[in-house]
C-alpha cells in the first residue's frame, strides 16, 4: 500500500509543473550569489568557499523552505479540491501511508534540488573564474542541508494538510527562514526546524557552525521530523479534515 501511495504521489508530480519550477527557481539564488560575490571581491578572498557564503545566504536562507513549501502545497492539492476529503478520509489507504508516502516523494524531489544546487555551484564558480573543482567539504555540506531539510518537509506537509491556502504555507516557510537566520544568529538553530538547514549547508561559511558536533543536530532534526510526523499522522486518523 506505501508504494502504491508513492506511485500515485509520483504521478501527480509528472504531471505538473513543480520539476520544471525544480529546475529553474534554483537558478535565481545561484545568479543572485554568484553576482554578490563578483561584486565583493575585494572582501571575499576564499575563492570557492567565499563563493559558497554567498550561494548558501540566499539559497538555504530564503528559498529552499518556500520552494519545499511549494511542493508541499501541491502534493496537498487535490486532496483541498471539492470534496475530495471525503473521498480520502473512507478511502482504504492508511494514513500512515498517505502522508508517508507524501514524504518519500518530497523527499526525493529534495534530494534533486540539492544536487541541482551543487551542479549550479560548481557552474556558477567555473563561470566566476575559480581555479580548480570545488572542494569536496562542499558534499558534506549538502549532505547535512538535507538532513537539515527533513523536518522544512514534515512541517510544510503537515502545515500544507491542515491550511486549504495554496500560498499561506508557503508564506509561512518564508517568515520561518526569515526567523531562522535571525535565530541561527544567537546561536540557537538547533532549536528552531527552519534553521537546521542554515547549520547542515553551513551557510555563515564557518568550519565551526557545528561547534557541538554531528550529533545533537542529528538529533534535533530527527525529533522535529518525528514530531511534525506523529502529529500529521494522529491529526488524519483522529479528526474530520473539513474541504
Amino acid at each position: 500500500m506505501f508504494i502504491r501511495c508513492i506511485q500515485a504521489e509520483s504521478k501527480k508530480i509528472r504531471r505538473s509543473l513543480l520539476l520544471p519550477a525544480c529546475i529553474l527557481i534554483p537558478v535565481i539564488p545561484a545568479v543572485m550569489g554568484t553576482f554578490n560575490y563578483l561584486q565583493n571581491l575585494e572582501l571575499l578572498k576564499s575563492e570557492w568557499y567565499s563563493l559558497w557564503t554567498q550561494h548558501t545566504l540566499f539559497y538555504a536562507s530564503f528559498f529552499f523552505a518556500p520552494l519545499m513549501g511549494l511542493y508541499a502545497s501541491y502534493l496537498w492539492r487535490l486532496e483541498h479540491r471539492h470534496n475530495n476529503w471525503n473521498m480520502v478520509m473512507t478511502a482504504p489507504v492508511p494514513a500512515a501511508g498517505l502522508f508517508f508516502g507524501k514524504l518519500a516523494v518530497l523527499l526525493l524531489i529534495t534530494l534533486l534540488t540539492q544536487l541541482w544546487m551543487g551542479v549550479l555551484f560548481l557552474i556558477s564558480g567555473k563561470m566566476a573564474g575559480l581555479p580548480g573543482l570545488c572542494p569536496p567539504s562542499i558534499l558534506l555540506w549538502l549532505l547535512r542541508g538535507t538532513i537539515g531539510a527533513l523536518p522544512i518537509c514534515c512541517l510544510q506537509l503537515f502545515l500544507s494538510m491542515n491550511i486549504r491556502s495554496f500560498s499561506i504555507p508557503i508564506g509561512i516557510a518564508l517568515l520561518g527562514s526569515v526567523a531562522g537566520v535571525l535565530i541561527n544568529n544567537e546561536g540557537k538553530g538547533l532549536f528552531w526546524p527552519y534553521s537546521l538547514m542554515l547549520l547542515g549547508m553551513n551557510a555563515n561559511g564557518s568550519n565551526k557552525t557545528l561547534t557541538e558536533g554531528y550529533l545533537p543536530f542529528i538529533f534535533s532534526a530527527f525529533i522535529f521530523s518525528l514530531i511534525f510526523c506523529i502529529a500529521a499522522v494522529w491529526e488524519l486518523n483522529h479528526r474530520d479534515i473539513k474541504a
